[in-house]
C-alpha cells in the first residue's frame, strides 16, 4: 500500500532573485547547480568551524524563479536570518511560504507536477518529497509512520540527531547520503569537511539502534563494560540513532539506561577511510 503522509515538523523557505543559485552555491554542502525542478538536493549549512547548524532540501520552483527550502520548522527562522547575513549586494530574497511538506513511499512515483517534487536524494528506498499548495486531504499515513520509515533506514533527522556546532557531516554520514559535494569549490565549513575526509578523523558515526525495550530518552549513555562509547539520540518505541564510537559499532554487550541495545548497521553505510575511500 502507497504510504502519503503529511510532516507538519517541516517548513518551506524561498529564495528568489538572480543570484539565487550562486548565492546558496557558496553557503552550503552540496552543488546547487545540480538542483532541477525534478531533481531535489540534500544540504547542510554549517558554521566557519565546519561544524553542523541545519540541514534541508533544496527544490527548484516549477516556474524557475525560486529555489524552495524544505527544512525543520523550528530552525525556519532562524535559518532565514543566518542565510540573511551573507546577501550583502546580491540579487537575493529569503522569504516564507505557505507549502506544506508531504512525502511518499511504499509505492509508485507521485505524478503531479503542478507543485515541486522530487525523489528524496538521500536513499532510494526513503521515497519522494513534494511541496504542495495546501495539506493534501487523502493522506495514508501520518508524522509518526514516516519517522518509523525513516529510522528503519537509519536517516538522520539533524535537529534530533545532530547537535549544533558541534556534529561534523561526515559524523552524520551526509558522504553517504549524498548531502556533499566533493568537487563544487569552497563553501563555508568547507576546509574542515574535506579535511576530515582525507584525513580518516572520523571517530564516532550516527547509526540505527536496537532494543528489546522501549529506548530511553535523547542524550541517555550506550555503555560497554562501564564506559561510556555512545548516546542515544531520536528514537520511536524500540528504535532509534545513536552516536557511536566508531569502534564499539559491532561491539556486543552494549546498554542503554540498563537494558541491552545493539547497533543495527544499514546496507548503505561503510567506514570511511583515511582519502576518502570506503
Amino acid at each position: 500500500m502507497v504510504k502519503f503522509a503529511y510532516l507538519p515538523d517541516r517548513a518551506v523557505l524561498a529564495v528568489s532573485g538572480k543570484d539565487r543559485v550562486s548565492f546558496l552555491q557558496g553557503l552550503v554542502s552540496n552543488d546547487m547547480t545540480t538542483v532541477t525542478p525534478d531533481r531535489a538536493a540534500w544540504t547542510a549549512f554549517l558554521s566557519a568551524q565546519g561544524k553542523w547548524l541545519a540541514d534541508f532540501f533544496v527544490f527548484a520552483d516549477p516556474h524557475g524563479e525560486r529555489l524552495l527550502l524544505d527544512c525543520d520548522a523550528t530552525q525556519a527562522a532562524t535559518l532565514r536570518t543566518r542565510l540573511s547575513r551573507y546577501r550583502l549586494r546580491t540579487d537575493v530574497d529569503i522569504s516564507e511560504t505557505g507549502y506544506a511538506v508531504h512525502a511518499q513511499w511504499d509505492g509508485t512515483a507521485p505524478a503531479d507536477e503542478r507543485f515541486p517534487g522530487s525523489a528524496d536524494p538521500r536513499l532510494p528506498d526513503i521515497g519522494w518529497r513534494m511541496l504542495l499548495g495546501h495539506v493534501a486531504p487523502d493522506v495514508t499515513a501520518d508524522a509518526l509512520d514516516y519517522d518509523r520509515h525513516r529510522l528503519s533506514l537509519g536517516l538522520p533527522d539533524g535537529v534530533r540527531d545532530c547537535e549544533s556546532g558541534k556534529t561534523l557531516l561526515l559524523e552524520a554520514n551526509f558522504d553517504q547520503l549524498n548531502g556533499i559535494s566533493w568537487t563544487k569549490g569552497c563553501y563555508m565549513g568547507q576546509e574542515l569537511t574535506a579535511r576530515t575526509r582525507y584525513r580518516g578523523l572520523v571517530r564516532r558515526h550516527l547509526l540505527p539502534v536496537e532494543g528489546a525495550h522501549d529506548l530511553p530518552e535523547p542524550a541517555t549513555p550506550i555503555m560497554h563494560d562501564g564506559h561510556e562509547v555512545g548516546e542515544i539520540r531520536s528514537s520511536r518505541d524500540q528504535v532509534g540513532m545513536a552516536m557511536i564510537r566508531s569502534s564499539h559499532i559491532h561491539t556486543p554487550g552494549l546498554t542503554a539506561a540498563g537494558h541491552p541495545v545493539s547497533i543495527r548497521v544499514p546496507h548503505w553505510f561503510r567506514l570511511p577511510q583515511k582519502g576518502g575511500e570506503g
